[in-house]
């Protein structure tokens, strides 16, 4: 009685803390940029690149900050260890962040993230990313955990090359049960990041198929 107790408390401030906070923009709705015609350029490990987060990441990574904070200081003292901590391991805020700019910078000679177009545009990268990223998860109303990432490759005209992707979405089964001991419930939540790295390793899969040695 006690553990279901605790996970109502914690549902009830999780779905607080995510309100407005699960729409994904595509196809670059949040991106402004909107290519005509494709670009002849390759992807090349020589090149400079110029990184913007879309209106969209910008928003997802406030999400992760507010769950994540959640986790970490709701309820305290009120919520069973092993419970807390898989909410908090799981919802990282700059678990993906980091992982995606680490593989960029692993596939160009440089890589820098800029506020704006405008100062992208004036530093002259070889190539434009814009970085689209939306992660959704646990709450006691959704038990469907997503984790989506699109780089999308512009040349220095802004004329679109192709895009990295990884995208894992996953039905859990219910943690607001009463039946289950707090480490079976820890369990479940702690998979919520295993869907975050299943979609970033595809992600790396997918930016190494588009880069050349060149």
């Amino acid at each position: 009685m006690r553990t279901i107790i605790q996970l109502a408390l914690m549902a009830l401030m999780l779905g607080s803390a995510v309100v407005n906070s699960l729409a994904f923009a595509g196809d670059l709705q949040s991106c402004h940029l909107r290519p005509i015609t494709s670009s002849q350029t390759s992807l090349q490990h020589g090149q400079s690149v110029g990184v913007l987060y879309t209106e969209n990441t910008v928003d997802n990574l406030h999400y992760l900050e507010r769950y994540h904070d959640m986790a970490v200081n709701g309820a305290k003292d009120a919520l069973d260890g092993q419970i807390r901590q898989a909410f908090v391991n799981s919802s990282d805020p700059e678990l993906a962040i980091d992982w995606l700019m680490n593989s960029l910078q692993g596939a160009f000679v440089s890589v820098t993230v800029y506020d704006n177009l405008d100062s992208l545009v004036q530093a002259h990268p070889d190539v434009v990313v814009m970085l689209d990223t939306h992660n959704q998860l646990l709450t006691q109303r959704n038990s469907q955990v997503e984790a989506r990432f699109v780089a999308r490759f512009y040349d220095a005209n802004l004329q679109y090359i192709a895009k990295a992707e990884g995208s894992v979405a996953q039905q859990m089964p219910s943690v607001w049960v009463q039946d289950k001991t707090a480490s079976v419930i820890a369990a479940q939540i702690e998979q919520q990041r295993d869907v975050q790295l299943t979609a970033l390793r595809q992600f790396d899969t997918s930016l190494k198929a588009l880069v050349t040695a060149g």
